[in-house]
């Protein structure tokens, strides 16, 4: 996490900076996922204020656009959901408390005002969407843009990394569902019972997994036992499995439904990990910019899912994820933002565009 403001001897940023007002804004609004209609409305209204061309589409993701659309197509694209659960949204010491501050409404803030620093008359077109249902399984808002959205020629996915970090890649992941019923019988009987089953199964995952599985390593598989219920008569366990780039699932499902004879095991959503390279001209961009407002740049892979899993199933587009926040703190009571450190946030999206409009690379893909 940075270093509040007045800790750095600097006085402490203004609360009506038009940023921050946004963000501000943005944080007074409740939107849980499924509920966001409010928050986009609120998006769009503040992105139309800045000079956006804005609206919601048929998913009720805000949408902006700004620029002349004579250059690259750039996509900033952030979520503008949140999880369950209100922070009273105040602004103390250098911090703006809220549900979102960090998980996601500082990033997409972060990206709406980068844009529109650019104005109008940037050589290209820059689309800045919140996208809705992020913190859901199905990521509804990525989804819907994927399919309906020509891909870009860049994109940036808004996440809390940190203003002086860009992350270059994500695990991907599968939720699978074990059920399993078993004739009535008394508990002193030697036959499997379907709650023991239940519990087997998820050993048996384990197992397959390997000694070495966990969520510490990017490049291991790790699972975690989401739920588990049931009696001798009937179970069920859901696991979430984070699984890295050329990891075979279908082998995995083909071993863990051949050692669990007596169930049903369903997949219920698959999505494959992604990882870009340092040479990638949107890493190339954020970590140029970075540097350039004297930070000492991070680059990461995360354990995690978000939506550039799901984007990248279909985009094969340079991409990365940046955005001001301390990700620790998603979900957390305390969530908060250190308003330098958004607004650093910001001031390094705004140089990554400039740089990106003008890259060689770019240019080259749309000749």
């Amino acid at each position: 996490m940075s270093v509040p403001t007045r800790a750095l001897g600097r006085p402490p940023v203004p609360s009506d900076h038009p940023a921050v007002d946004s963000l501000h804004r943005f944080l007074r609004i409740p939107s849980p996922s499924g509920e966001e209609g409010p928050m986009a409305a609120e998006a769009v209204t503040v992105m139309r204020g800045l000079g956006y061309r804005a609206g919601t589409d048929a998913a009720g993701n805000a949408v902006g656009v700004i620029g002349t659309g004579d250059g690259p197509r750039l996509m900033l694209l952030s979520h503008i959901d949140t999880v369950s659960g209100q922070i009273p949204v105040r602004l103390s010491d250098g911090r703006l408390y809220g549900r979102g501050a960090v998980d996601a409404k500082a990033p997409f803030a972060a990206m709406v005002h980068a844009g529109a620093a650019l104005g109008p008359g940037f050589p290209g077109s820059i689309t800045v969407v919140g996208a809705v249902e992020e913190e859901t399984p199905g990521s509804k808002g990525a989804v819907a843009v994927r399919e309906t959205h020509r891909p870009p020629d860049a994109l940036v996915v808004g996440e809390p990394s940190g203003w002086s970090t860009v992350v270059l890649g994500y695990k991907g992941k599968l939720d699978l569902r074990y059920r399993v019923t078993r004739p009535p019988t008394h508990p002193s009987n030697p036959a499997p019972k379907a709650a023991e089953l239940a519990a087997e199964c998820w050993h048996t995952l384990l197992e397959l997994l390997g000694p070495d599985s966990g969520h510490g390593s990017f490049g291991r598989p790790g699972a975690t036992l989401v739920a588990l219920h049931g009696d001798p008569a009937a179970a069920e366990a859901e696991f979430d499995v984070r699984i890295p780039p050329g990891f075979d699932t279908d082998a995995l499902l083909r071993a863990l439904r051949d050692r669990t004879p007596y169930g049903e095991l369903t997949e219920l959503q698959a999505v494959s990990a992604v990882r870009t390279t340092r040479r990638d001209p949107v890493v190339r961009a954020l970590s140029a910019a970075v540097r350039a407002h004297g930070g000492e740049l991070s680059q990461k892979v995360k354990t995690a899912t978000s939506d550039m899993n799901t984007l990248a199933q279909a985009w094969d587009v340079p991409m990365a994820t940046y955005g001001p926040g301390d990700s620790r703190l998603d979900h957390a009571d305390d969530e908060h933002i250190e308003i330098d450190e958004y607004l650093k946030g910001v001031s390094v999206l705004t140089h990554a565009l400039r740089r990106l409009v003008t890259d060689e690379t770019l240019t080259r893909s749309r000749t």
